[in-house]
């Protein structure tokens, strides 16, 4: 039986309390750290106004590029690790896993040195000029940091998840956002220490995430523990081809994160061409409540996949099918559900942010339950995207991921305002995850999954 610190056993205990033990704290973790995200903003909008919001926004694409490295190798190294111990080779997943760290690691190193080396390459790439110029580097140089700590906190949580410690990844999740939250409020009012004092709270929120996750990793690891590698040429060979597997896997978290940078831009620049400024600020409400969804679809992935990578690789298809069809009945009530609250709730959501006297109200809440509609679409396609990792179909995971958060989506924002004026603006993300799933569903049938062995 597979042991661990949580007593969960991937193959034998029952799915459905599985997948329950693994879920909710994943998704409680999540939901803690985005509500301490909207809190961050909100002392930061309240304490250094417009001009720290807009810098730190510019910013984003940063955190945005680290955390989808990040998901990308702690996918592909919890996949990976799962095969190898439902197989009972452990001395390969902790080899597997102390490799995703080294390059995690190397690559913020040197993704670090690049962006303190060419500081002004790096913020004319973001698109920062004119006023905003100085605030935004302030915020940038004393912001790095949580660039280096950010991939090996991500990395590390589906690591310690895997372990069989959903609790102390939730926890992981939890407690720096905690840290963060606190010393924004210190750091900005009592303090008056501006854009520094925001990007500081963060740094040290980051660090005391990833260092939770050192600290798990060397005192408190049943089986994943960290292993010693050999300084040959052989095995710096072996490590460049595993960590290549490994992020290959992974590909679809990075260009899942990637995508959602696209859906905003493609999204600002077709409401800016057909509406105007009115128009951004409306379309702003969605993308602040799109990764509240995009968590909630995610968490369903994230818990089904250790689970169903250790049966795909015990040859236990018979749990690997049951999961599936678990996480994605869960995926559909999730999604079906968060529709709904878009349709019928659209005006009370808009009032959070907006006064009902601005022109971008009307517009929102007109336009929210055209929006909501898509995310039951992309339920599905999160989850089945997370299958597709699981198993080591990466080339299909990604290929999903890249038409549901590119083609589809800029063919829609070119298409349908033409056709359909502000309602098409509203449809172009719900009409490329309905493409999307509609895709998928032709692709497992004239594809469908071979099993190597019974199970």
């Amino acid at each position: 039986m597979y042991d661990n610190r949580d007593n969960i056993d991937f193959a034998h205990e029952k799915i459905g309390p599985l997948f329950a033990r693994i879920f909710f704290p994943t998704l409680l973790g999540m939901l803690f750290n985005m509500a301490f995200l909207l809190t961050d903003g909100i002392f930061v909008g309240h304490g250094i106004g417009e001009a720290g919001l807009a810098s730190i926004n510019l910013i984003a694409p940063i955190m945005m590029l680290i955390n989808g490295m990040g998901m990308m190798m702690g996918m592909g190294a919890s996949v990976v690790a799962a095969i190898h111990l439902s197989q009972n080779n452990e001395k390969a997943a902790r080899i597997n896993v102390t490799q995703a760290f080294v390059a995690g690691m190397c690559v913020s190193v040197l993704l670090g040195a690049f962006c303190y080396l060419f500081p002004d390459t790096v913020l004319t790439l973001l698109g920062v000029k004119g006023d905003l110029y100085a605030s935004t580097k302030e915020y940038y140089l004393w912001f790095l940091p949580t660039c280096l700590l950010l991939m090996i906190e991500t990395l590390g949580l589906f690591v310690i998840r895997l372990d069989g410690s959903p609790r102390y990844a939730m926890l992981s999740n939890i407690i720096p956002a905690i840290v963060n939250g606190v010393l924004d409020y210190i750091f900005i009012f009592p303090c008056h220490w501006g854009v520094m004092g925001a990007a500081l709270a963060t740094d040290i929120g980051g660090l005391v995430g990833t260092l939770m996750v050192v600290y798990y990793m060397l005192f408190r690891t049943r089986t994943l523990h960290l292993y010693r590698l050999k300084h040959t040429w052989t095995s710096l060979r072996l490590t460049l081809r595993n960590v290549g597997y490994m992020a290959r896997v992974g590909a679809p978290g990075l260009v899942g994160e990637l995508a959602v940078a696209v859906m905003m831009l493609s999204g600002n620049m077709a409401f800016m061409q057909y509406i105007g400024s009115d128009g951004v600020a409306a379309y702003s409400i969605a993308c602040y409540l799109f990764p509240l969804v995009y968590m909630i679809c995610s968490a369903v992935a994230q818990s089904a996949q250790p689970i169903i990578s250790y049966n795909h690789g015990a040859g236990a298809h018979r749990r690997v099918n049951h999961t599936v069809r678990f996480s994605m009945a869960v995926s559909v009530a999730v999604g079906l559900a968060v529709s709904l609250l878009f349709f019928f709730f659209s005006p009370q959501m808009v009032l959070c942010f907006l006064d009902r006297d601005v022109q971008a109200y009307t517009l929102a809440a007109e336009g929210l339950p055209y929006y909501g509609a898509g995310f039951l679409f992309m339920a599905v396609n999160i989850c089945a995207v997370g299958y597709l990792q699981s198993i080591e179909k990466s080339g299909a995971a990604t290929g999903f991921t890249l038409l549901r958060g590119v083609v589809f989506l800029v063919a829609a924002y070119i298409l349908l305002p033409r056709l359909w004026g502000t309602t098409g603006l509203w449809l172009s993300v719900p009409c490329a995850e309905l493409l999307t799933a509609l895709v998928i569903i032709i692709y497992a049938f004239a594809f469908p999954i071979r099993k190597k062995r019974n199970g």
